[in-house]
């Protein structure tokens, strides 16, 4: 089964990646083949994949609404992991684990934002139910700007199940939830084995998935507004966990 991606980020770091079944380039005959297009054509000419010109009409037919920036790749499915597959990564790399999971996000545009910050911060894993979220599509590639081709990203039956397998492994999982119990999220501390839970936008996390993490942070907010986008709140989590953790092993060190 094969997948239209798009967009010009997003198929130069599928390419980059090489971590699909890469079948054929697509790119519009009128746009200029200098910069990020040369790149893109020569990364799927290394690859050995065929390279087809086209008018820019025909790939506003076929992806309609989608910007596609003159530029398509046809590709096998993402490439999805077991749990176990993240844990050994962290191993390699001589980290303590460091994941995110996703508790039934559905907005492509959040979870692209979420995965390209844990790829910048060099998550070892991250985790996606299968039922009831957005798992890593075309549009979630897209708005990742091709960050999602680089990750170890775990679909899962039950979250619940996920945080109990992550916490026989040692690791602490802690909750992003604007809950009058839970501690401010720069001053709780992170520097640990850990794994980040984000919520679906407005509902936040699951009952179950709530009650089953270790500790619950927050983001304190000072405006009018009821609450951060939860891509913007789980990306600045996430990203000041990443500065507590390189502080300590910087300490250690």
């Amino acid at each position: 089964m094969s997948e239209i991606l798009y967009g010009r980020n997003a198929v130069r770091e599928t390419l980059r990646a090489r971590r699909r079944h890469l079948q054929r380039l697509t790119v519009s005959s009128g746009v200029q083949e200098t910069g990020i297009i040369a790149e893109i054509i020569r990364l799927a000419e290394q690859a050995g994949v065929p390279v087809q010109r086209v008018e820019r009409q025909v790939l506003d037919r076929q992806l309609r609404d989608a910007n596609h920036q003159g530029v398509m790749l046809e590709a096998g499915p993402y490439p999805y992991v077991e749990l176990e597959a993240c844990l050994e990564l962290a191993a390699e790399r001589q980290q303590a684990p460091l994941f995110l999971l996703l508790d039934h996000l559905q907005d492509p545009q959040n979870i692209g934002t979420l995965l390209r910050t844990a790829e910048v911060v060099g998550v070892h894993g991250v985790a996606i139910p299968g039922r009831r979220a957005a798992e890593i599509t075309p549009a979630v590639v897209n708005a990742s700007s091709g960050a999602s081709e680089h990750l170890r990203v775990v679909l899962v039956g039950n979250l619940t199940q996920t945080i109990a397998e992550l916490q026989r492994h040692g690791v602490w999982v802690v909750g992003l939830e604007d809950d009058a119990g839970a501690q401010e999220f720069d001053k709780a501390d992170l520097n640990m084995p850990l794994a980040l839970v984000v919520g679906a936008e407005g509902p936040g996390l699951a009952r179950l998935v709530r009650e089953r993490c270790d500790f619950l942070i927050r983001l304190p907010m000072a405006g009018q507004i009821a609450s951060l986008n939860a891509a913007v709140a789980g990306s600045i989590a996430l990203y000041n966990a990443w500065r507590q953790r390189a502080r300590g092993a910087g300490s250690a060190g």
